[in-house]
């Protein structure tokens, strides 16, 4: 295998900051592997004075983002004698193509994202050091033909050329930045689209769940020792949906469960799934709050507004039946299609026994609940409910706010 030649040019590499050496460091050697001289500096008056001291063929600059620095760093050197004609490219992971564009505009020949390949990285600047030596032979060719009062038409010869390599190198920032700009509109239809789904997502699962999926952290199981569960249940919907056709109760029950819905959101509260015409919502969890049991309790109120506002095509009045319990549950992702977030647990299980033991109209509690919300909202004590497991359990109903006397 041939060495490769030690004179293939000079690279100045700066401001190099120490966060961007990472990915340079690959680049660097594939460059100086090819034979290149690779020289590396820190700071604006370190790079002015390196690019005085030894002229290079080409200066790269490592930044974050072509800024106020970087503008004035390129002018600098274009002002100077010594390094006005040295070609100037970055390499850089800015992401507003303003800027990036901008960056022509101060005399940058290449803008290299450092997501590029290494490879292609190398190769571009390889043909931009090749181009500015050629350029600067034929200045000095030109200069010495004029200096020696030779041929006229040597010097239309190589002005002709260097009008063509002007020309090449305006055509090709004209592609880098058509490039650039289609590169940029397919990040955003991307960004769009990792929208879509990460909303879609949010209306299967609870936010906190679809930052651990995103991250790949942690189980999609988790134990929740303090939670308040509500369950609620249209009265009488079965005479109802015998009433009326198919899309008239579809579009009944998208009317009452959008309008719980929005409840859930306003008192902060996880909707978990409806079931023919139940609802169930919880409060404490994915993100535990200390008022859990009193915000169920709030939406239960507000549910039993919302009821009173929606008309039946029957001319009976609306009712629900609501049951409440606190306690701990387990929750978690089950399945691998069409999966669902859902809650387990004895807690569960009381919650909808609450609800279907209860009254229409009511809504009824256990004694956790109770002891969380007797303080703030008046309660009456109701018939004993059996539970499978736990026998006969105390249940209280609520009668209106404040203390009971």
């Amino acid at each position: 295998m041939t060495k490769p030649s030690p004179d293939l040019g000079l690279i100045l590499v700066a401001p190099v900051a120490d966060s961007s050496l990472g990915p340079l460091a690959e680049l660097i050697g594939l460059l100086q592997a090819a034979g290149y001289q690779v020289i590396q500096v820190n700071g604006e008056d370190n790079t002015i004075a390196a690019a005085e001291t030894n002229p290079p063929d080409l200066i790269l600059l490592a930044i974050d983002q072509f800024d106020t620095a970087a503008m004035r760093l390129c002018h600098r050197l274009k002002k100077r004698s010594q390094t006005r004609q040295v070609a100037v490219a970055v390499v850089g992971q800015d992401q507003a193509l303003s800027r990036r564009l901008r960056a022509f505009e101060f005399g940058v020949v290449d803008y290299l994202d450092q997501t590029l390949w290494a490879e292609e990285a190398a190769a571009r600047i390889r043909a931009q050091v090749a181009t500015h030596r050629l350029q600067r032979r034929l200045r000095q060719q030109a200069q010495r033909a004029v200096s020696g009062g030779s041929a006229t038409n040597l010097l239309a010869d190589l002005q002709k050329a260097l009008r063509r390599q002007a020309q090449l190198l305006q055509a090709k920032n004209r592609q880098l930045q058509q490039e650039m700009q289609e590169r940029e509109q397919a990040q955003q239809a991307l960004r769009l689209e990792q929208q879509k789904s990460e909303q879609l997502l949010l209306n299967i699962l609870p936010r906190a769940v679809v930052d651990r999926l995103k991250q790949l952290e942690g189980s999609l199981a988790e134990r929740f020792d303090d939670v308040t569960i509500l369950f609620a249940d249209i009265v009488n919907f079965t005479p109802l949906a015998a009433q009326i056709s198919p899309l008239e109760l579809v579009n009944w029950l998208n009317q009452i469960f959008s309008a719980f819905d929005r409840l859930a959101e306003q008192h902060q509260l996880e909707k978990i799934k409806t079931i023919g015409d139940a609802y169930m919502v919880v409060g404490g969890m994915p993100l535990p709050c200390p008022d859990h049991a009193e915000a169920v309790m709030e939406m239960a109120l507000a549910m039993q507004e919302a009821a009173t506002r929606i008309t039946r095509n029957d001319g009976q009045e609306f009712q629900l039946r609501i049951g409440i319990n606190t306690g701990p549950v387990v929750a978690g992702v089950i399945g691998i299609k069409k999966f669902s977030y859902d809650l387990w647990g004895d807690a569960v299980n009381i919650a909808s026994r609450m609800e279907s033991q209860g009254i229409p109209g009511k809504i009824q509690i256990t004694e956790a609940t109770y002891q969380r919300l007797r303080h703030r909202y008046t309660f009456e004590q109701a018939d004993q409910v059996l539970v499978k497991g736990h026998g006969y359990l105390t249940t209280y109903q609520y009668v209106g706010l404040g203390q009971k006397d």
